[in-house]
């Protein structure tokens, strides 16, 4: 915003905004635009002078587990991509051995980019599971997950001492999915995600909506079917058990074999495979039925479906929008269902950790005092 601008909004005189806006451009935290970066219109008769925070002041760190895989993303203060990394990870690792990879991974891209963790303002990290947005622990049905009762922001914290946040991994992808990918604009956004379990991340009115305890999105553990086959949640005839890819590839074990993976069932769709095209279209009809009630219920502009599963494209996706128009009473023409623009997964978490960490910036003290103890940019 103009210097005037911010006079009027905090109650004090131009000379002095004049003087504390000019230290922090010296220091390198504060840049002048020559236009206004919100395409706004002009102040005070003016379309430049305008004041941001300098690109390159600081950098902020998005990370996201999942079951077998870890990726690290570091940008500049405008979003743009600074450097990556990402690495596996054992599916039974426990969670120590997690935390220890993801701060290598960290460690190793903020080298790639030319700094260190100094440079660093504040870190989002996605994790599979509920994620307490009070305390910071990680809690849900499946007792087995490896971060399952573990203060994931304090253990995170005391490793990097940074500012740390924590998500839901797939809420992260959601995060993303509004920020750069097939969400822009959205104010009333569903993001499924398709992948060994399926989930959910919702955002209403613009904002992201987690549940009294971050429970909110845990779409496959809802149960389809009461007298189906036991869940290791403790319910019966749970959707992850039909459309999850571990269901998938068990239905494949004849056709695939039983070491087959889900990029075996892949390239088996796009081969013309025909048995892997029709457990493929089941599953996003299924999917598609499930959604139709969360329609009823919540009423999304726009539904974007991620994850390992959907990159088999109209052979999922088809069915699945032709599941919601069947049983949605949401006029189809009022609804978009449209596939993710950056695929999902741990690469599109990295990203929405990013943004959900930018997003702490002006509202966090710790990462305030970080940037202004030292710009990079200086």
């Amino acid at each position: 915003m103009h210097r005037a601008e911010m006079a009027r909004r905090l109650g004090i005189s131009r000379t002095t905004i004049t003087t504390i806006t000019r230290d922090l451009m010296e220091r390198g935290v504060l840049v002048e635009l020559s236009e206004r970066a919100d395409g706004g219109d002009e102040i005070d008769g003016r379309a430049g002078d305008q004041l941001a925070f300098h690109p390159m002041a600081g950098w902020i760190a998005g990370m996201s587990q999942v079951l077998d895989r870890i990726c690290v993303r570091i940008t500049d203060l405008t979003g743009h991509e600074v450097s990556s990394a990402e690495g596996p990870i054992g599916a039974k690792d426990e969670w120590q051995l997690r935390a220890e990879a993801a701060v290598y991974l960290l460690d190793r891209a903020l080298k790639e980019g030319g700094g260190d963790r100094s440079d660093l303002l504040g870190v989002g990290i996605g994790l599979p599971g509920q994620i307490n947005p009070v305390d910071g622990i990680v809690h849900g049905a499946l007792a087995d997950q490896p971060w399952h009762g573990i203060n994931a922001r304090q253990e995170m914290n005391r490793r990097l001492e940074l500012p740390v946040f924590i998500e839901n991994n797939v809420r992260l992808e959601a995060i993303a999915e509004a920020k750069w990918g097939a969400g822009q604009g959205i104010r009333d956004l569903m993001y499924v995600s398709m992948s060994s379990g399926i989930a959910a991340g919702f955002l209403f009115g613009g904002e992201l909506y987690r549940g009294s305890v971050g429970g909110a999105g845990e779409l496959g553990h809802v149960s389809i079917d009461v007298n189906g086959a036991a869940c290791r949640c403790g319910n019966r005839g749970c959707l992850v058990l039909v459309a999850g890819a571990p269901a998938i590839l068990s239905r494949l074990e004849a056709t695939l074999g039983p070491s087959a993976t889900m990029n075996d069932v892949l390239a088996a769709n796009a081969a013309g495979d025909r048995p892997a095209q029709n457990v493929l279209a089941e599953a996003g009809s299924t999917v598609g039925r499930l959604l139709a009630s969360m329609c009823n219920l919540l009423n999304p502009q726009r539904i974007v479906v991620g994850g390992q599963t959907s990159l088999a494209g109209a052979v999922v996706l088809d069915p699945l929008r032709e599941s919601i128009i069947r049983y949605a009473l949401t006029p189809s023409a009022a609804l978009e269902v449209v596939a993710s623009d950056l695929g999902g997964g741990p690469e599109a978490g990295a990203a929405g950790g990013a943004a959900l960490a930018l997003s702490k910036l002006t509202s966090s003290p710790e990462m305030l005092a970080r940037l202004l103890q030292g710009s990079r940019a200086q």
